[in-house]
């Protein structure tokens, strides 16, 4: 007899840092806990929505329908991620999360997702590890941080 499959299925929690707002964190380790439990599809959607709200919170969704695209782009040219993030955020975390939530289903491998996991991490900490010096930048940018945004009247 042969063991086939075991569950459950663990992904090691990678690190994050603790300037990360309470709702990406919480989203990031839901996705983690996808991962770890075989739910590919779920985890690369959630990676991807973890991507948006990171770039969202940065200031990055300048206008309602500002496609993702442009805002990791925009998040390159102001030197808050290198070249090469920018390059893995659209490959290894954007495309892969679109594919869920708008194409054919279709299977996903371990292995793609696991990219997103480590790309998705790499980029909360490239916005959040010294956001001090991150907040800076984007202010010099014109960029209105969630921390910059006047609470909603009444509050």
């Amino acid at each position: 007899m042969d063991l086939v499959d075991f569950y459950p299925e663990t992904t090691q929690q990678l690190k994050l840092p603790p300037s990360v707002p309470a709702g990406i964190a919480a989203e990031f380790r839901e996705a983690e806990s996808c991962l770890g439990h075989g739910n590919f599809r779920a985890a690369a959607g959630l990676f991807r929505s973890v991507l948006d709200k990171t770039l969202r919170a940065s200031g990055y969704k300048l206008k309602k329908g500002t496609p993702l695209e442009q805002q990791i782009d925009a998040a390159s040219a102001d030197g808050i991620i290198t070249e090469s993030r920018r390059r893995r955020a659209h490959d290894e975390v954007r495309v892969l999360g679109n594919d869920v939530l708008h194409d054919e289903w279709r299977e996903l491998q371990r292995e793609d997702v696991e990219a997103a996991h480590h790309y998705s991490q790499r980029i909360l900490e490239d916005f959040y590890d010294d956001r001090g010096s991150t907040l800076a930048v984007l202010r010099s940018k014109s960029k209105v941080p969630a921390e910059d945004e006047l609470p909603p009247s009444g509050s």
